[in-house]
């Protein structure tokens, strides 16, 4: 199988290393100065190369902002057998387009990164196949994850944009607030520098990335979860009820899994 992968940031560049071996493999980058790096695999500095090499499957790894555009622009350089493949975080729009496409696809999200993944070992991170694609291009992302040991879901395009709603919304709006009430720390302690972390992770997104996901339809119904809960606590505070405080913390461990 002949894949190209365009888009040469973190996602890219792990797909290139982990697919290289075992595929023939090309990448195409806007910075050329990106594809030096790269063994085993094909340099595109031109559309009209990747046309030349005819590939099976086309893996669109560009920012979320320019994964349509990006589509747009290269579609007509492939052959009709190509599949055509996203692996947004964010998946809106994207159904109506591929069905307006009218060619083969596969849509997938791996789950477990660039910012926060361990991509040296996955076996504890997850990756979505939306059930609408194609049956080809499923099977060989099923294959790919599976030999990384990355867990695998399947859900439809409606399915992965409620659950991402969920897994990260809640999150995201969580590290937004800690960051919104920060003032300088002399002597962090370990859990204040573990929040720090994740935050200054999180903000090293595009700003793009982080405004699709908390606009979502299904995001504002999570924040106003983190709200109702944010209320009930500043209540329990405000009347120094330990009672209370006591049932929530064991609620928050019987959520989490935790035995109180």
């Amino acid at each position: 199988m002949r894949i190209a992968i365009i888009g040469a940031g973190n996602m890219g560049s792990w797909l290139v290393e982990s697919l290289c071996l075992d595929y023939e493999v090309g990448v195409f980058d806007m910075d050329r100065s990106k594809l030096k790096y790269f063994f085993n695999s094909r340099k595109f500095l031109y559309y009209e190369e990747i046309m030349d090499f005819t590939p099976d499957l086309l893996i669109n790894a560009v920012s979320l902002d320019q994964t349509l555009p990006l589509f747009e622009e290269i579609v007509s350089y492939l052959p009709e057998k190509c599949i055509i493949s996203d692996i947004t975080s964010v998946k809106s729009g994207l159904a109506d387009y591929y069905k307006k496409l009218g060619r083969r696809y596969v849509s997938t999200h791996p789950m477990f990164g660039p910012t926060f993944g361990n991509v040296k070992d996955l076996s504890n991170e997850n990756a979505i196949i939306i059930s609408e694609s194609d049956e080809e291009g499923k099977e060989f992302f099923r294959e790919f994850y599976s030999s990384l040991k990355i867990k695998i879901h399947d859900y439809s395009f409606q399915e992965h944009d409620e659950t991402i709603a969920y897994s990260l919304s809640i999150p995201f709006s969580s590290s937004m607030v800690f960051a919104a009430c920060m003032k300088e720390q002399e002597a962090p302690g370990t859990t204040f520098k573990k929040h720090y972390s994740i935050a200054e992770g999180l903000l090293s997104e595009d700003d793009y990335l982080l405004s699709e996901i908390l606009l979502s339809p299904y995001s504002l119904n999570q924040v106003e979860r983190i709200s109702e809960q944010m209320e009930a606590l500043k209540e329990m505070i405000k009347s120094r009820d330990k009672e209370k405080l006591t049932a929530f913390f064991a609620m928050l461990r019987s959520n989490i899994g935790l035995k109180s």
